[in-house]
């Protein structure tokens, strides 16, 4: 088999931790570029890549790339490609858009274009069109147009590769599993401590933490990819590459605790825990952080998404400075993670962080942050170091 170019999308502050993943798969010519890493590698890999790499959001499939300056040199550039390769008569396809553009700002207009080339191409040549299907498309068409530069991929993942599927029931402000699984990648997460989420909602972030733990592929729940229905989908090279990826996950031997205090939100975590297949390795429970004590012996990871009155009403400048004072008198020995987008709340956890990165949840900039938590005081601990 070939190899070809292909593209994964990321967020914003991702890209280098996508980069190593792709070179741990086993990827070649990686590039890192701004919410995207381009590489090559062959319709093996862009199976193993859907299914294992946890902080992209979609692998696209360069196919062709021109110039366009208006909307007849776009129809004519979409034209020269012959679609028939890629799609049948009878079947169905979208077009996706992302515009970076002064003469195309309409996404739109450009999807409509795109299609109107595509649809009179198989009416010239067999007096049929394909239909047009938003939701279950066969093909994913993707244009990308940087001013006047354009790239047409196949989208080879289809619904956004965050939709892992193990979670059927959400909370109130869910975190995005690409954005969970990240957040715990940039954390350090390895699996060799133990792990605690105490607002885990309805459990993405314990969720993404034992697949990382114990190396499951992040997309094994996943019910279709968009490749599926090409021409050329080869089911059995799929399953051959899934048994290689299951050959490598490994034991995990320490605790993932995931603690909210909503009952509804414990057994929406449960649910998801349980879809996931991850039941052996989770334990949901009901509790009140601001209730709660560090409950095992040696190094404890915490890392949670609290909520920051974007849609959760709460009374800000206490609520944060209890998390401050939790993690201070009753997590010694701890690692503490977490993201907000109220970056006003972080002044009054009363701790000083010893990282801050930058990081979007949606559309809002937040920041993830780390406090270290030291058993006994920390001149004590350093005054310890410089006597070994």
């Amino acid at each position: 088999m070939e190899n070809f170019k292909m593209v994964a999308k990321t967020f914003f502050g991702f890209e280098e931790i996508l980069e190593k993943e792709l070179f741990q798969l086993g990827a070649q010519n990686v590039v890192k570029g701004t919410r995207s890493v381009s590489f090559q590698g062959d319709k093996g890999f862009m199976y193993k890549a859907n299914l294992a790499l946890r902080t992209a959001l979609k692998i696209l499939k360069p196919i062709h790339t021109f110039k366009a300056y208006n909307e007849q040199t776009l129809y004519d550039g979409i034209q020269k490609i012959d679609w028939s390769d890629y799609l049948k008569v009878q079947q169905s396809f979208v077009v996706e858009t992302t515009l970076y553009s002064e003469q195309f700002t309409h996404s739109q207009f450009v999807a409509q274009k795109v299609k109107d080339a595509i649809v009179d191409q198989f009416k010239t040549n067999t007096g049929e069109r394909p239909s047009i299907d938003k939701d279950f498309p066969d093909l994913r068409i993707h244009i990308h147009i940087d001013r006047d530069f354009c790239t047409l991929s196949l989208d080879t993942s289809g619904v956004s590769l965050h939709q892992r599927g193990y979670k059927t029931a959400t909370n109130i402000a869910p975190i995005n599993e690409v954005l969970a699984a990240g957040m715990l990648i940039l954390s350090g997460w390895d699996g060799n401590a133990h792990f605690l989420d105490p607002m885990c909602g309805s459990g993405t972030i314990v969720a993404e933490a034992a697949m990382i733990a114990c190396n499951i592929p992040a997309n094994i729940n996943r019910k279709e990819f968009a490749f599926e229905r090409w021409p050329n989908w080869d089911s059995e090279l799929f399953d051959k590459v899934l048994e290689s990826l299951l050959k490598k996950t490994r034991e995990f031997h320490y605790t993932i605790i995931g603690c909210d205090k909503a009952p509804s939100a414990v057994e929406k975590a449960k649910d998801n825990i349980k879809n996931a297949n991850l039941d052996d390795y989770v334990t949901i429970k009901q509790a009140d952080f601001f209730q709660s004590e560090k409950e095992v012996e040696g190094p404890l990871h915490i890392c949670f998404n609290p909520p920051y009155g974007e849609r959760l009403n709460i009374e800000m400048e206490r609520f944060y400075r209890e998390i401050g004072d939790t993690m201070k008198q009753n997590y010694p020995g701890t690692n503490a993670w977490f993201i907000t987008a109220n970056l006003e709340a972080l002044k009054f956890v009363g701790l000083r962080p010893s990282r801050k990165i930058k990081l979007f949840n949606g559309k809002l900039e937040a920041r993830l942050v780390k406090y270290e938590m030291y058993a006994g005081s920390k001149r004590t601990k350093f005054q310890n170091r410089e006597e070994e």
